[in-house]
């Protein structure tokens, strides 16, 4: 038996599972949420514990510091000294053209994860944060870097390239390497399995700070909204996604914009933040029903936004048999699944609005009885799927 540390640094929280490896057991598991605000969490599980703090979390320095003072804590903690923990498994969002299966992290992986920046800003830069910061806590431990990109590697040519001269694709692979692959994978492949069938049509549609959707056939991804870098596609917390390239000619040339300005506008100050002051969606719902009309209009663009993407999916793949939900927004938000499902008849989807209102951590349909597409609500697993393969590198 092995145990596997996953790391899984987001763009503001920073998830982990200490899972004891190949039974699967999971030690302990928590959530620092909020990352950057004075009003972050910590919330820590070991068996029936659990406990949730509140505390300023500057930044993923001191949420992963957080995570392995509770491991280690005398009285909730499961493990006493670093050397228990065989390998620790890190999310890296943007592999580039350079990374498409798990690997082991040396010095020249973190050299070109950093090389990798401007394409992931958000995120590679925490991820490779979580890396030092374990080697410095667990030098004993083999470090091994999981890439969002890699599930993405079957999408076809005809949806992983762009419009553009040849030679930007040959001599510097500007094309699609989507995002989120773990995650898409993960919860597919249980989507295959509540439908009894792996040979299905889907839409994944991944909800979180950062938002994804997936076109999967057959298991296998075919098309994803976000692109070359993590900032396309659906609208989400702080990102615009689909914008007109126009728009951002006419910033740097008639508005006095840098492109470093546009770029951190983009990536920092856009989605839902730019729409309404809070990038939070449940400020922004919780506003919303107090009557507060740029919540109310970010929310219908968010979900128009989704309803666009699946029936263009849908359309790509000549069928759907299922939609999934998941992560922190969509296996939670009731009212984004209700709006995104609302008037999709013509697609067979039918929501049951009792089923949807239900909370739950388990994996659920939330369509009406004889629908003939199913709505799923899958509950993520990184964090396994990436222990999985974490161990596999320990062979």
């Amino acid at each position: 038996m092995k145990n596997i540390l996953v790391i899984n640094s987001g763009s503001s929280s920073l998830k982990f599972q200490l899972i004891s490896m190949p039974s699967e057991e999971v030690l302990a598991s928590g959530l620092v949420e909020r990352i950057g605000l004075d009003t972050g969490k910590v919330h820590y599980k070991s068996g029936s514990f659990s406990t949730s703090e509140e505390m300023p979390v500057k930044d993923h320095s001191v949420a992963l510091k957080e995570v392995t003072k509770h491991l280690m804590d005398p009285e909730k903690g499961v493990i006493k000294d670093p050397a228990e923990i065989a390998a620790i498994g890190h999310r890296v969002v943007h592999g580039g053209a350079t990374f498409s299966d798990t690997i082991v992290i040396d010095e020249k992986v973190k050299g070109k994860i950093k090389e990798l920046f401007s394409l992931a800003p958000l995120h590679n830069p925490p991820n490779l944060k979580g890396i030092e910061v374990a080697e410095e806590i667990f030098p004993q431990a083999k470090q091994v870097g999981v890439f969002d990109t890699a599930f993405h590697q079957s999408i076809p040519s005809r949806a992983n390239r762009y419009a553009i001269p040849n030679e930007l694709f040959d001599k510097e692979q500007i094309q699609v390497y989507g995002f989120h692959g773990t995650s898409h994978k993960y919860v597919s492949e249980k989507a295959n399995e509540l439908l009894g069938d792996d040979n299905t049509k889907l839409v994944t549609v991944h909800l979180g700070n950062g938002c994804s959707i997936t076109a999967v056939e057959n298991g296998k991804s075919v098309d994803h909204s976000l692109g070359f870098g993590p900032v396309n596609g659906l609208i989400m917390g702080t990102r615009s996604g689909d914008i007109d390239q126009s728009v951002i000619f006419y910033m740097i040339e008639h508005l006095g914009y840098t492109a470093k300005e546009v770029s951190d506008l983009l990536h920092h100050k856009s989605g839902m933040l730019g729409l309404t002051g809070y990038s939070d969606l449940r400020d922004i719902e919780e506003q919303a029903e107090m009557g507060n009309r740029q919540c109310q209009l970010a929310l219908e663009m968010n979900a128009y936004r989704i309803k666009k993407y699946i029936g263009g999916y849908a359309a790509a793949m000549n069928g759907l048999d299922a939609v999934v939900f998941t992560a922190g927004i969509g296996e939670n938000s009731d009212v984004i699944r209700r709006m995104v499902c609302k008037n999709m008849d013509y697609l067979g989807l039918k929501l049951d609005e009792q089923k949807n209102s239900v909370r739950s951590k388990e994996n659920r349909k939330i369509n009406k009885e004889g629908a003939s597409v199913k709505i799923f609500v899958i509950p993520t697993n990184e964090e396994l799927e990436i222990a999985k393969q974490t161990f596999d590198m320990l062979a």
